[in-house]
């Protein structure tokens, strides 16, 4: 039987951050835009540098931000869209070659599919597979620097593909609190991808840009030139380690350092009044404490700094220093921090803006949304919504009271346009999940 959300083309997508869990659910309207119909979010205790840390906390989480989706979007579903992220994440370049038959037929779908499926042969590290084969530049018959080589003609196809790769366990974990919520997984997407969907324009990634995502636990880099992803990364910093230079520079709790940073931090410590002072409640029995905003400046602009330095090294090695004439685009939790892209094109000399995912959404959404901190999670809609239109994901569910009987209520398999299936990233790390679901991570 079909699936009701899909029945009624909603898909809904789950953003596991290490400090929130959000889950949207939407569709696209008759004018292709995205029409966000239901938005849960709960704080994150379960999850460190956007990897599961806690199974149990993880699926409370995610069984909450998704019961409050489904209520206010007054549908039920049983499977969602889902990102994956983290140190771990490593990405690597590979060159693929395949011989066709006859030069006198037009190259394909197929041949494309065979190229990228002899990529995830690639031999890795012990415990890390491929989630994402991004083809780069082709080259047919010595011919270089193609684009798109459907149509043409030729005998040698050769391409060279960016490749991400993350921890078999880590992808596990998330397959476990998804499923352990009562919920299935269609697809998974680093996040990272996700966040440039919703907030880059097709011009930038032409441009040549460098998406930031400053999360909680983590920040990520997609490199974007002539609308293809040249280089991803991920700084094992983010905006909790902001959090922890304030608790113990101005010597307060991790609460207070957190609201501190919200409400009065600032990027750029120049752009604050030297005698503005901030008093906070002390412990039970003692004085509060006075903390100057410009001494707090200091401490986030320090940080912020060294996070940059980090941007700026990946930036340069990925080679592309001087063809990013879109600059830097921030998104992320930690793009909410006062003067931050001020910072960033003084410290880096480049052009700067924040990402708000509002571009694809229509007319009416909630104002909640016009916030960097959704960028991922709008992201994973978008994907989500693409993989479905573009028939990369059939969806088979039973009945809602058939769930709880049964949790293997969906499967999800990969098509492509010659009507060949192909197994992909989904099916082998299920497989893998499957092959000993009580194993410790």
């Amino acid at each position: 039987m079909e699936n009701r959300a899909y029945r009624s083309n909603i898909v809904v997508a789950v953003d596991i951050g290490t400090t929130k869990v959000c889950a949207i659910a939407g569709r696209k309207n008759e004018h292709g835009k995205l029409e966000v119909l239901g938005v849960g979010k709960v704080d994150s205790e379960g999850v460190l540098r956007g990897v599961v840390s806690n199974i149990e906390k993880t699926v409370k989480a995610v069984s909450e931000a998704a019961e409050y989706a489904r209520r206010n979007a007054g549908e039920d579903f049983d499977v969602v869209h889902v990102g994956i992220a983290g140190q771990h994440i490593k990405s690597l370049q590979h060159r693929g070659i395949l011989t066709r038959d006859n030069d006198h037929t037009e190259i394909g779908r197929k041949d494309i599919e065979r190229l990228i499926y002899d990529m995830h042969k690639l031999v890795l590290p012990p415990g890390d597979q491929i989630l994402h084969v991004i083809p780069q530049e082709y080259t047919v018959d010595n011919e270089q620097g193609i684009i798109d080589p459907i149509g043409m003609s030729g005998i040698r196809l050769e391409a060279n593909f960016h490749i991400i790769t993350g921890q078999i366990s880590a992808s596990n974990n998330i397959f476990r609190c998804v499923q352990r919520a009562g919920y299935q997984v269609a697809n998974m997407t680093l996040e990272p991808i996700a966040s440039s969907a919703a907030v880059l324009s097709d011009e930038e990634k032409e441009a040549g840009v460098a998406l930031v995502d400053i999360g909680g636990g983590t920040t990520d880099i997609t490199i974007f030139q002539d609308g293809i992803i040249r280089h991803t990364a991920v700084i094992p910093l983010g905006g909790n380690v902001i959090t922890k230079d304030i608790k113990e520079g101005c010597t307060v709790m991790t609460h207070q350092a957190e609201k501190l940073k919200v409400k009065f931090g600032s990027a750029l410590a120049h752009e604050v009044y030297e005698n503005r002072i901030i008093t906070i409640p002390g412990l039970r029995g003692r004085d509060p404490k006075e903390i100057s905003e410009k001494n707090l400046a200091k401490i986030i602009q320090a940080r912020v700094e060294e996070i940059l330095d980090y941007v700026e090294w990946e930036i340069r090695r990925s080679g592309f220093e001087r063809k990013l004439i879109g600059g830097l685009v921030f998104t992320g939790g930690g793009a909410l921090l006062n003067n931050i892209e001020k910072l960033a094109a003084y410290h880096t000399g480049m052009s700067t803006r924040i990402g708000i995912p509002v571009e694809h959404l229509a007319h009416g959404y909630h104002e909640q949304l016009s916030s960097p901190i959704y960028a991922t999670a709008i992201g994973l809609l978008l994907k989500g919504i693409e993989d479905v239109e573009a028939g990369r994901v059939k969806v088979n569910t039973k009945k809602k009271e058939e769930v709880a009987e049964n949790k293997e209520t969906a499967t999800v398999e990969y098509e492509d346009e010659d009507g060949k299936w192909y197994e992909q990233l989904f099916k082998r790390t299920k497989e893998w999940f499957e092959a000993d679901p009580d194993a410790d991570f």
